[in-house]
């Protein structure tokens, strides 16, 4: 014996402890992951659980193919890529054909010109339809699912999703040679042994459903066979005879489902109709009638605003102020309601032309009414009291000519006596004096 243990050799060794698939399978939750291919790795349970992970994509199934990658459709003509249909609605193809005949079917005079001097605006196709087709009817493309890889023939087989069980198609009717009203060849089967296990709500037409109008039952060519029942000539597997046909109704049928979006919001033309429509009813009614809505309306407000608890709650912002003043002050109001001059005419004079820039043209401004100027507030300062401002008039021909700071001073020392009281001439103004002569030295 311990010469055929030494006479082993590893490959044989290693096969001797690998898992049989039965025994994979009862060892991993998921046994119908497991291929018989897996137990030959160097963790087989681990790979298996891998394999049973959520979001796992598989590895491709032609890595042990002994064939290249889609060595089978070598041969095989690519059909030519299709306009998807709603750009083919827009009639974009027709109108296509329709330039390319106009141009084979031109000379070469005018070939030859064209290539020269292209004319535009050939497919001059509606701009409302090209909108509709991108944003109203576009569809989107058949996109492959998380996972889900390409294999060799994936696009010949039967898409499984578009079918369903029971429905023939006419395909499927000429390929078993059923003549119209005729039974599917499986039915007398199934009324001999039952409906399928796998399909237990699935209703089958001369099995546990009454057969379609204008059929027969019978064995003969185009017969339905014998509908099944029991002793008492009750059905076996369902409604065969179509009495209790019209109690099985479908909810929908019997209360339509409401299928509004929940909390969607109404649009801004439909709100200002209510509002439209509800200030016309308030009109047409008469005051009378006003006076007791509005009576009730308080009084709905007044019961909305009471708890259950009792104690009453206070809603903001309905209590409203009795007089609100929605216009400007009166004083501004009087003054804005005075007739404005909007313009004056200046009467000419005659002038000498004096200095650099003057003109022999002048206008004689007495005669403009200086606007009213509201009292300016006293300055309090610590030293002295200023009383109001002092307006001092300067003729534009003084301008001209040039005005000195002797001048400027003479004319505000006249218009300062003239303001100031009887008595109070003997005020010192020199303070004013200097503080004057500093501001024009700054100008």
């Amino acid at each position: 014996e311990k010469e055929a243990e030494q006479a082993l050799s590893k490959k044989k060794m290693k096969k001797m402890q690998r898992l049989t698939v039965a025994e994979l399978k009862q060892l991993v939750k998921k046994p119908e992951a497991v291929e018989w291919w897996d137990v030959t790795a160097s963790d087989p349970k681990l790979l298996v659980n891998l394999k049973a992970y959520r979001n796992t994509v598989p590895v491709p199934a032609h890595w042990s193919q002994k064939r290249k990658y889609l060595q089978g459709k070598r041969g095989i003509e690519k059909p030519p890529w299709e306009l998807p249909d709603f750009i083919k609605d827009t009639g974009i193809m027709e109108m296509r054909e329709a330039v390319k005949e106009k141009e084979d079917a031109a000379k070469l005079k005018s070939k030859m010109r064209e290539r020269v001097a292209p004319k535009m605006g050939k497919l001059d196709i509606d701009y409302q339809k090209l909108h509709d087709a991108f944003f109203r009817f576009q569809t989107k493309p058949k996109l492959s699912l998380h996972g889900e890889l390409y294999y060799e023939g994936k696009e010949f087989e039967t898409k499984l999703k578009e079918k369903k069980p029971g429905q023939l198609s006419e395909e499927l009717k000429t390929a078993l040679n059923m003549p119209p009203l005729a039974p599917p060849p499986w039915l007398i089967n199934m009324q001999r042994y039952g409906p399928p296990p796998s399909y237990p709500s699935l209703k089958i037409a001369g099995l546990n459903a009454p057969i379609p109008e204008g059929g027969q039952w019978g064995y003969h060519p185009g017969g339905w066979g014998r509908p099944p029942v029991d002793e008492y000539n009750r059905p076996l597997y369902g409604d065969v005879f179509g009495v209790t046909q019209q109690d099985d109704l479908p909810p929908e049928v019997v209360e339509p489902i409401d299928r509004k979006l929940w909390g969607e919001l109404e649009s801004d033309e439909e709100f200002e109709e209510e509002e439209d429509d509800e200030d016309e009813d308030e009109e047409e009614e008469g005051g009378d009638d006003n006076g007791t809505e509005s009576t009730a309306q308080d009084d709905t407000i007044k019961e909305g605003l009471e708890t259950p608890s009792g104690m009453a709650s206070v809603a903001s912002g309905l209590e409203t102020p009795d007089f609100i003043e929605l216009r400007k002050d009166v004083r501004k109001q009087e003054e804005d309601e005075a007739p404005k001059q909007l313009y004056q005419v200046l009467p000419e004079m005659p002038k000498n032309i004096t200095g650099f820039m003057g003109s022999q043209h002048g206008y004689d401004l007495s005669t403009v009414e200086k606007p009213v100027t509201a009292p300016t507030t006293a300055v309090r300062s610590s030293k002295r009291k200023m009383g109001d401002n002092v307006d001092v008039t300067i003729d534009p021909s003084e301008l001209e000519s040039g005005l000195d700071e002797s001048t400027m001073r003479a004319k505000y020392d006249a218009e300062m006596r003239a303001k100031l009281p009887v008595g109070a001439g003997s005020e010192d103004l020199s303070d004013l004096y200097a503080e004057h002569a500093s501001r024009q030295a700054k100008k």
